[in-house]
């Protein structure tokens, strides 16, 4: 029998899978769920925990994947599903982070790039739809694995409902915006550094190569001209402060997209949680105390408002 890879973060929901998946464990596949079972609950857990990003099936199964793939996100999607919003927030979730994954490992490809952009549609409509349900139910998923595509997801949803709130209704720059945030870690991709850890731990040498990633990202995709120009601003000015003393360019906020300046906001916040461990009632608390003057102060005040929609 022949296998093909499947993504991990393809996974999710409720809806029972109409094919065999399998793990890769030294060169043999051993079956892990069986045809007519699903992946909710502690079964996606375990996979998570255990940071695996690839399963298998049957190469006889491609077209069931593809089918089980297109139901389970019209069902994430559709305001009328009788799916709870739990479910069906982390069948969008998982869908974003797959294609998170798919452009950072084959950027190439014009395809998965439009793909992408316009799920990254969806995903704003899916949270403006839903808010605050969908953003609460987005943020309890957990990065078990300390994912930098789930990171993205994340601060893709912060960052749709901080321009909301902040006037971005137009519904080409919210697209761009998601996506934007999405990718912003791109140079992060392929990086064998440890990265999802707080930056205190970093040694000079590795704080060093860690503020490289902007740049690096932005570079690998100059030559990609489906590549939006607004996304390459994003990824390239992401960990830059309004004061002018972040990097990697030193930039001031009237240097700066507008765009970027919010994605900056929401993945410093992000790291707080996610990385750093800090309790999401608190994270925008310590942000403003740690990082004043480093992101605009209504910024940081609307993500302490849009946390404390959600339960934590």
């Amino acid at each position: 029998m022949k296998h093909s890879p499947i993504r991990v973060s393809t996974l999710r929901g409720d809806q029972k899978i109409e094919f065999d998946a399998y793990l890769k464990i030294n060169e043999k596949f051993i079956l892990y769920l069986r045809k007519g079972d699903s992946f909710e609950g502690v079964r996606l857990e375990r996979l998570k925990e255990k940071k695996l990003k690839q399963m298998y099936i049957s190469q006889d199964d491609e077209l069931q994947y593809r089918k089980y793939l297109t139901q389970n996100i019209d069902l994430g999607y559709d305001k009328n599903s009788t799916a709870s919003l739990a479910v069906r927030a982390e069948i969008v979730q998982g869908h974003q982070q797959s294609n998170v994954e798919e452009l950072m490992e084959n950027p190439s490809s014009e395809g998965s790039y439009q793909a992408a952009k316009d799920s990254a549609a969806r995903f704003v409509d899916f949270l403006n739809q839903e808010n605050p349900g969908a953003m609460e139910n987005i943020l309890n998923i957990s990065n078990l694995d300390l994912n930098i595509a789930h990171h993205g997801v994340t601060v893709s949803s912060l960052s749709i409902m901080l321009g909301k709130r902040l006037g971005v209704t137009d519904s080409k720059q919210s697209q761009l915006l998601s996506l934007g945030a999405l990718l912003h870690d791109f140079g992060h991709f392929e990086n064998p550094m440890a990265l999802n850890r707080p930056l205190s731990e970093f040694s000079p040498a590795e704080l060093t190569e860690y503020k490289k990633h902007p740049t690096d990202g932005a570079q690998k995709l100059l030559d990609k001209k489906h590549f939006d120009q607004t996304v390459l601003s994003i990824i390239a000015q992401h960990e830059e402060y309004i004061d002018g003393k972040g990097f990697p360019n030193g930039l001031t906020e009237s240097k700066m997209d507008p765009l970027a300046i919010i994605v900056a906001t929401t993945n410093a916040l992000d790291r707080l949680i996610t990385f750093e461990a800090v309790p999401r009632k608190d994270a925008a608390k310590k942000l403003i105390m740690n990082a004043v003057g480093r992101y605009p102060l209504k910024h940081l005040q609307l993500l302490g408002d849009i946390l404390n929609q959600t339960k934590s």
